[in-house]
């Protein structure tokens, strides 16, 4: 019953859970309500019934982690996007902050990210207090983002879109969708992969990070011992000044395939094992140089 151009900020629980949902729980919810999709939100019951209540909110958030594939690896890097901050006397810098000095100063004049959200309010069955809970509204990636993410939330730039968004009196439903889109006025940095852990909650976790930097390659635990095996066990490493260690002492199927086989070292598979584990770290991508605006 809020006159509609009134602005309360309260907390509400990620994760919308709707009003028409009856056990008594509402972590017993069947499907996951954190994001909405823009192309289905008249479709669903869960988002379509607030909606249309005129229940929309903003979403506020210093910016949000998204993670970038790295091609022909599991790995995943994380990076930071939020708003290209404005250059004010306090933060002598513009854009995303360019040194650690600069980044603590930026947080002085901080601009938050405005996120289009949906908001409902479920009251338990037994009774009890109203749970108000959320969801982000997520729209295709744009261009400056399609490199990590193909999705990203609707994000309302300035205070005009803010105010229609949240203007239930007088923006119609059909009025305010049209203000769901992608947004380019966005920047972003990597960060370190002490983010991936959620109980991280550390300055660190927003530092950036430069992928310019080629790091050193690190084999993984099988294939470092395999090296330090072939190192020291490989025929042609052998010191003729020291005496042969008993057969007892080597895996009996290394000792007979490497000793006994008829193959010249050059083209043994000690060899070969040594070549292909060399071209596996040689082989491995290097993270480019993430995207700048």
């Amino acid at each position: 019953d809020a006159d509609s151009s009134e602005r309360i900020i309260a907390p509400m629980r990620w994760g919308l859970v709707p009003s028409w949902f009856k056990e008594s729980d509402p972590s017993k919810l069947q499907f996951n309500t954190t994001n909405c999709r823009s192309d289905t939100i008249m479709e669903k019951r869960s988002f379509k019934v607030p909606l249309r209540k005129g229940r929309r909110c903003v979403v506020l958030a210093d910016g949000f982690y998204e993670w970038q594939r790295c091609q022909g690896t599991n790995q995943r890097q994380p990076y930071f996007i939020y708003f290209p901050q404005i250059k004010t006397e306090k933060s002598g810098s513009i854009g995303a902050a360019d040194s650690p000095e600069n980044w603590e100063k930026v947080w002085d004049n901080w601009r938050l990210l405005t996120m289009a959200g949906i908001f409902d309010c479920w009251e338990p069955p037994e009774g009890g207090d109203v749970l108000y809970s959320y969801t982000i509204i997520t729209v295709d990636s744009c261009k400056g983002l399609s490199d990590i993410h193909h999705r990203m939330p609707a994000i309302l730039d300035g205070e005009e879109a803010v105010s229609k968004w949240l203007d239930f009196g007088e923006v119609s439903t059909q009025e305010a969708l049209k203000l769901i889109h992608p947004t380019e006025n966005i920047t972003f940095h990597a960060v370190s992969s002490v983010v991936n852990n959620s109980r991280n909650n550390t300055p660190e976790c927003l530092a950036p990070v430069d992928l310019v930097v080629k790091k050193e390659l690190k084999a993984s635990g099988s294939s470092q011992r395999m090296l330090q095996w072939l190192a020291t066990k490989s025929p042609k490493k052998e010191d003729s000044k020291t005496p042969q260690k008993e057969e007892s002492d080597v895996p009996q199927w290394s000792s007979q395939f490497l000793q006994k086989s008829p193959l010249p070292t050059k083209r043994g598979t000690a060899g070969l094992l040594e070549q292909w584990l060399k071209r596996e770290k040689e082989e491995e991508p290097v993270a480019k140089r993430p995207y700048s605006q």
